[in-house]
C-alpha cells in the first residue's frame, strides 16, 4: 500500500511542555550518538497529542533526535500504526478484517462505519469526531469480530451492538470494552468448562477490561497529564467479590453508566472585544488568520473565553467551526486558553511571539 504525506499540513508542530518533557526524558535512555534510536516513542507521542503525524511533526521529531528527515519520514510511512492523515478528534475505529474476523461478520461492521461515518476508510465524519480503517489480524481471533478503539478492545460485535458504541461514543461517554456478548474474557460460549474454582473470587472484569474501567476515559489522547498509574504500573482495579456467610457467591452490580454529556451548547459571546483590546488568539497551536476571523464573528476574542468553555460548550465550536470540525478539541484549545489567560506561555506562544 502506498502511503502518503496529507495534501493538507499544518504550518508547524510543537510538543505540549508536558509531551516535551516526557520526550527528552525518552532521548535520555540511549547513549550519546543514539538518540535516534527514540525515533518510534517520539513518533506515537506526537501521533497520540495531535491523532495524527504531520509532515511538520515528522520533521519536528528528526530535528529534535539529530536526523535527516528523510529518515524520520521512512520509519512514519513504513509503520501501518502511524497515521499519515486526520483521524477523528473523539476516535478512530480499526475493524480487524483478517480471515477470523471476516467470516465471522468484520463486513457488516465495515458497513457500520461506511453508513454512520464516512463512505470510504481514512475520511472524517462529517462533524470530524470519527474515521475508521480496515486492518490486518489484531489477535483476538477468538473473540471475532472485533475492532480496537482509542486503546481498547470491542470484540464479540454485531452490526448493531458496533451502531451503538459510535452513537455512545459521539454522546460523550466511553463504551465497556472486551467481550460485547456477556463473555467473561475468550471462554467457551456456552460457559467454562474448567478451572472453575476460580470464578468466583474474580474482579468484576478480566484483566485488561477492568484497567480500561479503572481508567475511565481510553479514547483519550496521551498528552503527559494522566493522572499516575499505582502499584506495578498498573491501575487501581477494584477488589473481587465478597463471598457472604452462605458460601454463595454475590451477584455482580452491574456497572455504572457514565453520565451524558448533554446536547452542544453555544459559549457565552461577546459583541466586541473588551476595553483592553482583543486577545491575538493566534498564540493558541491550532489557531491561524482564518480561524481567528471565525473565532472573532461567533464572539470569540479573549483567552479567558475559550479556557471557560465546558464540555457542552466545546462540542458546539467543534461543530461550528466550518472547515476545521474538531479542531478546538483536537489541539485542546481549553488547556492552551487556560494558561495563556493566566499570563503563562505556551511552548507554542512563546515561538510565536517571537515570530518563529
Amino acid at each position: 500500500m502506498l502511503r502518503r504525506l496529507h495534501h493538507e499540513q499544518p504550518a508547524a508542530f510543537e510538543f505540549t511542555p508536558a509531551n516535551l518533557a516526557w520526550a527528552k526524558a525518552q532521548i535520555t535512555k540511549y547513549p550519546e550518538g543514539r538518540q535516534a534510536s527514540a525515533i518510534i516513542a517520539l513518533l506515537w507521542r506526537a501521533q497520540e497529542q495531535e491523532g495524527w503525524l504531520s509532515r511538520p511533526a515528522i520533521e519536528h521529531v528528526a530535528d529534535m533526535l539529530g536526523m535527516a528527515h528523510i529518515r524520520a519520514l521512512e520509519v512514519a510511512s513504513f509503520y501501518f500504526m502511524f497515521q499519515l492523515q486526520p483521524v477523528g478528534s473523539v476516535a478512530n475505529i480499526q475493524i480487524c478484517g483478517t480471515t477470523s474476523c471476516m467470516i465471522c461478520g468484520a463486513e457488516d461492521l465495515v458497513a457500520v462505519c461506511r453508513e454512520k461515518i464516512a463512505a470510504t476508510p481514512h475520511t472524517l465524519s462529517p462533524d470530524g469526531k470519527f474515521s475508521w480503517e480496515e486492518v490486518e489480524c489484531l489477535g483476538s481471533c477468538t473473540n471475532a469480530p472485533m475492532a480496537q478503539i482509542g486503546k481498547d478492545y470491542y470484540e464479540d460485535l454485531t452490526a448493531a451492538r458496533l451502531g451503538e458504541i459510535i452513537d455512545e461514543l459521539a454522546a460523550g461517554t466511553v463504551p465497556v470494552p472486551g467481550p460485547q456478548n456477556g463473555r467473561y474474557a475468550s471462554e467457551p460460549l456456552s460457559g467454562l468448562t474448567s478451572l472453575k474454582e476460580f470464578e468466583s473470587g474474580r474482579h468484576q472484569y478480566n484483566a485488561s477490561v477492568q484497567l480500561a474501567v479503572d481508567f475511565g476515559d481510553t479514547v483519550k489522547r496521551i498528552d503527559g497529564t494522566e493522572a499516575p498509574l499505582t502499584g506495578r504500573g498498573h491501575a487501581k482495579v477494584s477488589k473481587p467479590a465478597q463471598k457472604p456467610a452462605n458460601g454463595k457467591t454475590a451477584p455482580k452490580a452491574p456497572p455504572a453508566k457514565p453520565a451524558p454529556a448533554g446536547k452542544p451548547k453555544k459559549p457565552r459571546s461577546l459583541k466586541a472585544p473588551r476595553k483592553s483590546g482583543a486577545d491575538d488568539l493566534k498564540l493558541i497551536k491550532g489557531v491561524g488568520p482564518k480561524l481567528e476571523a471565525l473565532l472573532n464573528s461567533l464572539g470569540f476574542y479573549h483567552f479567558d473565553q475559550v479556557a471557560n468553555w465546558n464540555a457542552a460548550e466545546l462540542s458546539w465550536v467543534d461543530d461550528n467551526l466550518e472547515g476545521f470540525k474538531g479542531r478546538a478539541s483536537r489541539d485542546s484549545w481549553i488547556d492552551q486558553a487556560k494558561l495563556l489567560a493566566a499570563g503563562g506561555e505556551t511552548e507554542f506562544s512563546a515561538r510565536a511571539r517571537k515570530g518563529k
